[in-house]
């Protein structure tokens, strides 16, 4: 694993290579250590990947030792996870955008990343009035008191409110930055994030030392929508940092939730698009958390029996997927082989009627 993390690294510092045509690399290839040396006919089949982009990657390979790279980096960046972590979030493995570095500060609860705790995410605009605002702290205490994780991105506003009522109610926390998980923005936040790292947890894709920049901002907004079951949206204008959340949060299939009010008031008409689009409307805690209380959980801890006849590799993959539906990248990284071998033994499952495929690359176990 170690090896492996040194070459996620490795390869977010080559120019032109996203999260999204990484996590291609990465299926196509079955690790990023195979990937590293891969051949420039490999590297064309990929989808995304020109001539022009091929040779940057021969080009830049050639200048990086991965595992020098992380040794470097650990020195001022020393906690962060990698996909080929197995403590790295499990929700983030399944959108199509995980960062391939996620850098946290805090309190880790190793149950809550693989699915075990539910998170909610709020989002907000940062000028609420005070109908937001006294919202967002009746929901915020109703979330922590039935035992939901508070996400949200450490905004001035409805964000800031957020977390803030959460820790008050004895909840947990966890503040997604456009910045390192050094910097504290807005400046007057300092307290909030110093208190939010006591009992939850910071978390940012950008390393040590990145300062506020406006193009980082929509970018943070994806990973606090995949860390998230469901989004609320509880005030946004309709040009909002909170819709561009809300459009992640429905291209990865979240619950989105939001909180009405007049078309008169300006700071909400973006809830009022929502609505209009489909999303749940908030009415009281009471409504919110039972529909909340009604989605699946990912994960259980539901003892399978694996099969006693099955060959090792096989019985891997099998262990592999949770007692509900679990994504093909989950299972590559918990059985910790190449999606290629992963593919062919999840077919041979499927034949021997242990398996069953779901829409969008899921699997479970056949009852």
């Amino acid at each position: 694993m170690t090896e492996e993390r040194a070459y996620w690294l490795a390869w977010s510092k080559i120019a032109g290579i996203g999260p999204v045509l990484l996590k291609r690399v990465y299926q196509h290839c079955g690790t990023l250590s195979e990937a590293w040396s891969t051949s420039k006919t490999t590297l064309g089949e990929i989808e995304g990947f020109g001539t022009k982009l091929i040779n940057t990657v021969l080009e830049t390979r050639q200048k990086i030792n991965p595992q020098e790279l992380l040794e470097e980096h650990l020195q001022k960046n020393p906690t962060f996870w990698t996909p080929a972590d197995p403590d790295y979030p499990r929700l983030l493995l399944e959108i199509p955008s995980p960062p391939p570095v996620l850098y946290y500060r805090g309190k880790v609860d190793l149950k809550e990343n693989q699915g075990l705790t539910p998170r909610v995410a709020i989002v907000g605009t940062r000028h609420p009035t005070e109908h937001g605002k006294r919202w967002a702290k009746r929901i915020s205490i109703a979330l922590a008191n039935h035992g939901f994780t508070v996400v949200s991105g450490m905004a001035a506003g409805i964000d800031g409110e957020a977390h803030q009522s959460c820790m008050n109610a004895g909840g947990r926390t966890i503040a997604v930055l456009g910045t390192g998980v050094d910097v504290v923005y807005p400046h007057h936040h300092r307290q909030l994030y110093e208190q939010i790292q006591q009992n939850g947890l910071v978390l940012s894709e950008y390393p040590a030392q990145t300062f506020p920049d406006k193009k980082n901002f929509p970018a943070r907004n994806r990973i606090i929508a995949g860390l998230s079951r469901a989004i609320l949206v509880l005030e946004a204008p309709e040009q909002s940092g909170s819709l561009i959340t809300a459009r992640y949060a429905n291209e990865f299939g979240r619950d989105i939730y939001t909180l009405p009010n007049s078309p008169d008031v300006a700071s909400a008409r973006g809830c009022l698009r929502l609505v209009h689009q489909g999303a749940e409307v908030i009415i009281t805690e009471e409504e919110l958390l039972e529909m909340l209380g009604a989605i699946p959980q990912l994960a259980s801890e539901t003892v399978l029996v694996t099969p006693p006849f099955l060959e090792p590799e096989l019985a891997r993959v099998y262990q592999a997927i949770a007692s509900d539906p679990t994504s093909f990248d989950m299972i590559v990284q918990q059985s910790q082989l190449s999606a290629g071998d992963v593919s062919g033994i999840l077919l041979q499952l499927e034949l021997l009627g242990l398996v069953t495929q779901l829409p969008g690359m899921r699997y479970q176990i056949s009852r």
